[in-house]
């Protein structure tokens, strides 16, 4: 399967009615197998959805939960359509690394090299943009820096530039529930295991299965999701930032 292909079957898969015109649900969530695995993977359209980042409330403390995301939002007359945990961060749920919102820049990018998945390089950062969005290796990041409204940094790559990354190798023996973002013809897939995976899996997930170009991690242990239409709701917490379609509330709409 090419790497057009693998995001123009998921938009065939989530699209309401079918033929040409048919259009794409917003932050739709589906099953999906591969390699023996199972996991849920979320398309999203920059062009259409809302896609935001969050990580404080009003009260300036992190939100914390998904759930607690979706009460703030309610309050406001919005709702949240699709939202995961948006990379790593610290004791204190702030961001290890470069975070951005609302095109302020709220935590420095680290480039520092180590042993954790954040520091094995290249690491990347998922962006989000007007109409836009899309995942960059951290130093063209910071480089080459796109008209970003939100970005939040993660490690390591899963692909770059088609390839990937050269330190994730087939005979990982390390399992997780891990989730990411790939940046794929066409919008972003998110996508989350629904049983412990190695990188090597989740990689080739992302590169083989969706036919994204790039692709980054973003956690493992406490990946979550949030999916109204699949009645799913994970509740492991804390987390810390945290990737989000807003929706304006509707009357009869079910969170």
């Amino acid at each position: 399967m090419s790497r057009r292909s693998g995001f123009a079957a998921l938009i065939i898969v989530f699209s309401l009615g079918s033929g040409i015109g048919a259009v794409p649900v917003v932050a739709a969530c589906a099953p999906r197998a591969f390699d023996g695995a199972s996991f849920t993977v979320c398309a999203i359209d920059p062009r259409r959805d809302d896609l935001r980042l969050f990580w404080k409330g009003a009260d300036g403390k992190p939100y914390g939960s998904l759930a607690a995301l979706a009460d703030a939002l309610k309050s406001k007359g919005e709702r949240l359509a699709f939202a995961m945990n948006a990379g790593m961060f610290a004791e204190d749920q702030s961001p290890v690394g470069l975070y951005v919102e609302n095109r302020v820049k709220l935590h420095d990018a680290d480039t520092r090299g180590g042993a954790t998945n954040f520091h094995m390089k290249p690491n990347g950062v998922f962006w989000i943009g007007d109409g836009a969005a899309g995942v960059t290796e951290t130093d063209r990041f910071l480089a080459n820096p796109p008209a970003a409204r939100f970005a939040t940094q993660s490690g390591p790559m899963l692909i770059i530039d088609g390839k990937i990354h050269p330190k994730i190798l087939p005979t990982g023996t390390s399992a997780k529930i891990r989730n990411g973002v790939g940046e794929c013809a066409g919008g972003v897939v998110f996508a989350i295991a629904d049983e412990p995976v190695n990188f090597d899996v989740f990689a080739r997930l992302f590169r083989d299965g969706l036919g994204c170009q790039n692709a980054l991690f973003l956690d493992g242990s406490v990946s979550s999701l949030y999916a109204p239409e699949l009645k799913r709701d994970d509740e492991l917490e804390p987390i810390g930032p945290i990737v989000g379609v807003v929706r304006p509330e509707t009357v009869g709409s079910r969170q």
